[in-house]
């Protein structure tokens, strides 16, 4: 019995075939609402309402011609897409999607879980970086320089920001952490500067506007992903939205107390509070413009770096008085 329910763990839910699914919903929720906040329609003729449009998508590339540079490094070149899949996939394993009690742990759940998806979902950001550099094209290599420059300024201010809620709850493990806020509901408003950091950087670590230089379609053509086409296209795709369901699902479990309820209501609440991040993500993205890739560390050291350490000593306060 326990065999078979890890199978579905990993492969239901919330293994491949959820985050696959899910994946493709949240592209569709993005670019819907993307639209709506333009006054545009956005997708609507595949599927109802457009539904089935990121899916459709995704199956026209796997079925394009799959063209390899002849100068390229092709093993290297060809191995990036599915070890970068593969990467968010564990991520998204070893958030408390199960574990909405801490009498009933998931298999993947364990103390330090938090460092572990923080450090999971920085390999995504070096896997773009070889993939451009691996590329041997101009403006691949460019987009493939900016990525890892941007790297440099967000990834601070984001790994304080989310340890902010585990410093106040007194532990390193994701379920834990969760369970914490939904016991003293108040105390997550101390958190409300980092959940705006977070929010901030995530934008930046999914390379979506203002933060869009690395891929800058009007400067450097595809950037990163010049190259690529077909299946490794249609796979680096799906492993962004991935991502972005990964990184919601990671603020939702640190901020918003995770999703307690059980396998139909703790889905419930994983859909519902990683679509209301994601609102958020859509929102920036469609009242800013693109921004100087120096423009990004300055403001990341100058404003978001200090501001999260704000935070970090206000909650190292609160637990001082609460102790």
């Amino acid at each position: 019995m326990a065999t078979v329910k890890t199978l579905i763990y990993l492969v239901i839910y919330p293994g491949l075939l959820f985050l696959f699914l899910y994946s493709t919903f949240v592209e569709w929720y993005d670019r819907k609402l993307y639209a709506r906040l333009q006054n545009r329609m956005g997708p609507t003729h595949t599927g109802r309402f457009g539904l089935l449009q990121p899916i459709a998508d995704f199956f026209k590339l796997m079925a394009k011609e799959d063209i390899v540079p002849e100068r390229a490094d092709k093993k290297m070149f060809s191995a990036l897409p599915a070890f970068g899949l593969a990467i968010v996939f564990t991520a998204m394993l070893l958030l408390p999607l199960w574990n909405y009690s801490l009498d009933k742990p998931s298999v993947t759940s364990f103390s330090g879980d938090l460092i572990v998806v923080l450090y999971l979902l920085s390999l995504p950001t070096f896997i773009f970086f070889l993939a451009g550099w691996s590329s041997t094209n101009l403006f691949s290599t460019i987009g493939a320089a900016r990525v890892l420059t941007m790297l440099f300024g967000y990834e601070v201010p984001l790994f304080l920001a989310v340890l902010s809620p585990a410093v106040l709850a007194n532990s390193w493990r994701l379920a834990e952490i969760a369970a914490f806020y939904r016991q003293r509901p108040a105390l997550a408003l101390v958190n409300l500067l980092g959940f705006v950091i977070a929010l901030i950087c995530v934008q930046a670590k999914l390379e979506r506007t203002p933060f869009d230089i690395p891929h800058a379609e009007t400067e450097i053509v595809g950037g990163t992903f010049t190259e690529y086409s077909g299946k490794k296209l249609a796979i680096f795709r799906l492993m962004m939205d991935a991502e972005m369901v990964v990184a919601a699902g990671l603020l939702a479990t640190v901020f918003l107390g995770g999703f307690p309820g059980g396998p139909l209501f703790g889905l419930l609440n994983f859909i519902v509070k990683t679509l209301f991040v994601i609102f958020f993500l859509s929102l920036i993205r469609a009242t800013t413009s693109r921004i100087r890739v120096d423009q990004v560390v300055s403001f990341a050291w100058k404003y978001l770096a200090p501001l999260a350490i704000v935070q970090l000593l206000i909650v190292i306060l609160v637990k001082g008085l609460l102790s």
